[in-house]
């Protein structure tokens, strides 16, 4: 950590100075009676000056167990007078501060087999994590100790042994491994495939975006039947259940039970981002209309609700609306019997589960029974019931801007724009390339972050490894039109930027190691988005096969566990279709598993060897052969 060269003073640790923080998750702690300070290095030196323990708390503003630690331990004026006489207090937004998040949430997962939000960590004065856990309540109560118990436990260990507490350092992800065998790679899936109710495992259910890509090219390369059903079966099971808004389109955060029918009710852009990834290459590669739907709803809802007018798109919406969780979006029995008539309560209730005791807190959640053929009445009742919940009050909507979340929509839109052919979808992708290089590259540097136009400086490898993925696939579609050195431009920039990212032994960080933070290892975990490290070899992948470049086998980490690493592996080894055509083929006669470039003749590259046409015809007849 750099160390200023004026600390300053304990007494900037009189009162909280969140009011000025460009982080919805930090203001919305800015009126609380602990003296909450910013991360910073003057912040940092001061405690260590003032020998003061340290208190980082890191969360974000759409979490639910945050705002129920919020409103209790750090609303407690008692717990806040411990706090504020016994240590320095730092809260930190884990989505505007990722390596700080990384490694605090690393130390704890370590040290106790567990992690979440809200993450509290005490630091020694030097900066030291020796202790760490999630949500403790302000009095003690089910068997659980209150927070100050906690501290004061934590505060008397400390001077008993403070000395032995030594720096903490994050262990770099292990090197994947050399090959995989292709031919084996669904069937070893399989094997954690929920048959029964779809996704993988057999508890609570987060949307496996990263391995329905990874399978859903699998398929478009070896025409797997396995993978083709553990595709469509999670992708049914997602749309019917409780974890998409049936009324509005989009997704909610992920099912609490095996069956998907309860979630936990938050919506993330970056959800929205790889469900319109997933569900668009699925209704370009099957032509089921369901998925086309769900695309469809999809588009809408980021516009509606998540468009920030300018061109982005805000962070996420809250899973609580006036402090419970879900209100929003279900419905009472009676609710549902004042807003519609008789024939189109009947309609309803045809196609979705309802019931007077509800599924969820005396409340209907709704689940959309399996079968349903859809017709104009049933989308008129929807409409109608959407437009009563317009009425009520909305969540919670954090308005921060996040490039690399940003970023994936723009992959995801441009992607489904293809296979969809919706050019409006594509060019809505470029206003989002457009929007991120004018608010966030400043100065030279790409921001992360900004709320209300308010960048917030910090850099990472997410961030230049999201916009340089977008910035191949917008190449490919505007290679052959004036805008095309634009984007090959960018690509060459954001192949430089992307070395910084590296240590000298090769390995990917996930920050730059400057400002107040030491330098750490990027993760190579892909949930619940892809992993800095993914999408950094992801793009690096595309980059250097638009600039003719060696393409290195990156080798695959475990399945199931990074499998967006593991689709840049499944590429470099030879499973992408590289095409060189003398003109522009339309997306939908093209398999899914390709790129195509500009070339002066008709060339189809696959499994390191190439074929060469004569016309465009015998090319796009060869790959419908390759695709039987």
């Amino acid at each position: 950590m750099d160390v200023p060269a004026d600390p300053g003073n304990e007494s900037q640790f009189s009162c909280n100075r969140l009011k000025d923080a460009s982080s919805p998750y930090l203001l919305q702690h800015r009126d609380q009676p602990v003296h909450w300070q910013e991360w910073n290095a003057e912040v940092l030196a001061t405690a260590r000056r003032a020998n003061r323990l340290i208190l980082v708390s890191i969360g974000y503003s759409t979490c639910h167990w945050c705002h129920v630690m919020a409103a209790g331990a750090f609303s407690d004026p008692e717990t806040a007078a411990y706090l504020n006489h016994h240590f320095v207090c730092i809260k930190v937004d884990r989505e505007q501060r990722p390596d700080l998040d990384e490694y605090f949430m690393d130390f704890v997962t370590r040290t106790t087999g567990r992690g979440g939000w809200p993450l509290n960590v005490i630091l020694s004065p030097e900066g030291h994590p020796f202790f760490g856990a999630t949500y403790f309540p302000p009095s003690a109560e089910k068997g659980m100790p209150s927070f100050i118990q906690v501290l004061e436990r934590v505060d008397a260990w400390y001077a008993e042994n403070g000395t032995k507490v030594k720096a903490f350092t994050m262990v770099s992800p292990p090197r994947p491994s050399t090959r995989i065998d292709a031919d084996a790679l669904a069937l070893r899936i399989l094997g954690s495939f929920d048959e029964e109710w779809g996704g993988f495992g057999q508890g609570m259910k987060f949307p496996p975006h990263n391995t329905l890509l990874l399978l859903l090219h699998f398929h478009a390369h070896t025409k797997s039947d396995a993978a083709a059903e553990m595709v469509l079966r999670t992708l049914d099971a997602m749309a019917r259940g409780g974890l998409h808004d049936h009324l509005q389109g989009g997704f909610y955060r992920y099912a609490v039970d095996r069956e998907w029918e309860i979630p936990h009710f938050e919506k993330m852009l970056y959800d929205q981002a790889m469900h319109l990834w997933v569900y668009g290459l699925a209704a370009a590669q099957f032509h089921r209309p369901e998925d086309r739907r769900v695309v469809d709803k999809l588009v809408c809802s980021l516009e509606e609700t998540f468009s920030d007018g300018d061109g982005l798109f805000f962070s996420a919406h809250d899973a609580d609306t006036d402090h419970v969780e879900g209100a929003t979006y279900v419905w009472g029995e009676t609710d549902l019997r004042r807003v519609l008539n008789q024939k189109e309560y009947q309609c309803f209730t045809a196609a979705y589960t309802v019931s007077e005791e509800g599924n969820f807190e005396g409340k209907n959640h709704l689940l959309l029974r399996p079968g349903i053929t859809r017709d104009a009445s049933l989308d008129a009742v929807e409409e109608k019931l959407l437009a009563e919940r317009r009425l009520r009050t909305q969540p919670f909507t954090d308005r921060k801007v996040v490039t690399s979340w940003n970023a994936l929509v723009g992959v995801a839109l441009a992607m489904a724009g293809r296979g969809l052919e919706k050019p409006e979808w594509s060019e809505r992708a470029v206003g989002v390339f457009d929007a991120l290089r004018k608010r966030h590259w400043l100065e030279g540097r790409l921001f992360h972050s900004s709320l209300e136009g308010r960048p917030h400086s910090g850099e990472f490898l997410e961030d230049h490894a999201a916009l340089l993925l977008l910035a191949t696939v917008l190449y490919e579609d505007h290679a052959r039109s004036v805008g095309g050195e634009k984007y090959l431009n960018a690509v060459k920039e954001g192949l430089s930027a992307l070395a910084r990212f590296r240590n000298e032994a090769g390995e990917w960080m996930a920050n730059t190691g400057s400002g107040d933070f030491a330098l750490i290892p990027a993760r190579a975990m892909d949930h619940p988005v892809p992993s800095a490290r993914s999408l950094a070899e992801m793009a690096v992948v595309r980059s250097h096969t638009i600039l003719g470049r060696d393409v290195a086998d990156p080798g695959f980490f475990p399945l199931l566990e990074s499998d967006f690493f593991n689709l840049a592996a499944f590429f470099a080894s030879g499973a992408l279709h590289v095409l060189h055509t003398r003109e522009f083929i339309p997306w939908r006669e093209l398999p899914l598993n390709v790129m195509q470039l500009p070339g002066e003749g008709f060339q189809d590259c696959v499994d390191f060897a190439c074929r060469d046409f004569y016309h465009r015809e015998s090319l796009i007849h060869a790959l419908a052969e390759d695709k039987k």
